[in-house]
């Protein structure tokens, strides 16, 4: 739901200063599209507030999510454009979120001088938003800035996401098989779980109705874990190609072959593997033989750790299934 985009810029912005590291030396720099940023934004922020009140809603009656629920209130907002509100704690949760982890891309990739724009957000009437990314315009030419820039969004959305978790398991409710109920099931992470335990050591997960802060921090989790995958120029691609350059490409051919039998538990990795395979397994070449050093080391370990307690093998099923 949210990575970099590495796509050649069309002229070069920075060069490098002989330590594997680049060094400013902007020759140009294209007119930011600041009204598209803000456009982008405000429609994501609509669609994950009607997201978050049909999610509200529900969990006030007690009766589990339906997104059916959630298209009904675009005729309601004209009408009652006040009702709204309800959703502003699921919608400003999510986009914390996003934007700590899309700000952490950011702000590695201006600190090595790398010219990258504002975030993209993108609107949708499923769960609110597709996610989000930046787009980096220009050569990165260090191993460790590419890292850098790599493992910030992740990191920094888990930091977001951790508290907005805590915060909205508090505000959850035991109601006896919730979780079986209704025309969405979602899966149970395994940070989600140690939580769960704290809050609630004597229930079971399919007990536990998630309040829509925490649903926001699940969705948080999901978007990090997919983008920690190790592959092509997702954030884990950047990440595996940072320590194992001549590797990456075999690494994300195999890992997208491994996620087709996956389709089987969950339909979007077959298509998600696909299109990884015929677009996402290439990566820009990085020519730096400098070493990360043992601080990035402990990062990358911490950044494999947060994927392990983000992921899970079929984040939602259907009803009946």
């Amino acid at each position: 739901m949210s990575s970099q985009d590495f796509s050649p810029a069309p002229y070069p912005l920075y060069a490098a200063n002989g330590r594997g590291e680049s060094c400013a030396a902007p020759l140009a720099r294209p007119h930011e599209r600041y009204w598209l940023y803000c456009l982008l934004f405000g429609l994501t922020l609509l669609t994950t507030t009607l997201v978050g009140t049909a999610m509200q809603m529900d969990f006030n009656r007690g009766v589990p999510f339906d997104i059916e629920h959630s298209f009904e209130l675009y005729g309601l907002f004209w009408r009652h454009p006040g009702s709204l509100l309800y959703g502003l704690p699921f919608s400003l949760t999510l986009l914390a979120i996003l934007l700590a982890h899309e700000f952490g891309h950011y702000l590695a990739a201006m600190f090595h001088h790398v010219d990258a724009s504002l975030p993209y957000f993108l609107p949708s009437p499923f769960l609110g938003t597709f996610g989000a990314f930046i787009r980096v315009r220009s050569p990165i030419f260090s191993k460790r800035a590419l890292f850098d820039i790599g493992v910030a969004g992740p990191i920094a959305g888990f930091v977001f996401l951790v508290p907005a978790l805590a915060v909205g398991l508090a505000f959850s409710k035991v109601i006896p098989g919730i979780a079986h109920q209704g025309s969405m099931h979602f899966s149970v992470p395994g940070l989600e779980w140690l939580m769960e335990r704290a809050v609630f050591p004597a229930a079971e997960s399919g007990d536990i109705y998630l309040h829509p802060v925490a649903r926001a921090a699940w969705v948080g989790m999901f978007a990090t874990a997919m983008n920690l995958l190790p592959i092509g120029q997702l954030d884990g691609g950047h990440i595996f190609y940072s320590f194992f350059p001549r590797r990456h490409k075999v690494a994300s051919i195999v890992l997208c072959l491994l996620l087709l039998p996956l389709g089987l538990l969950w339909s979007p990795w077959f298509f998600w593997s696909l299109f990884l395979l015929w677009l996402g397994r290439n990566h820009p070449v990085v020519y730096d033989s400098t070493e990360l050093g043992h601080d990035r080391t402990r990062l990358g370990w911490i950044a494999l750790l947060i994927f392990l307690l983000c992921f899970t093998w079929a984040p939602i099923a259907t009803g009946g299934l």
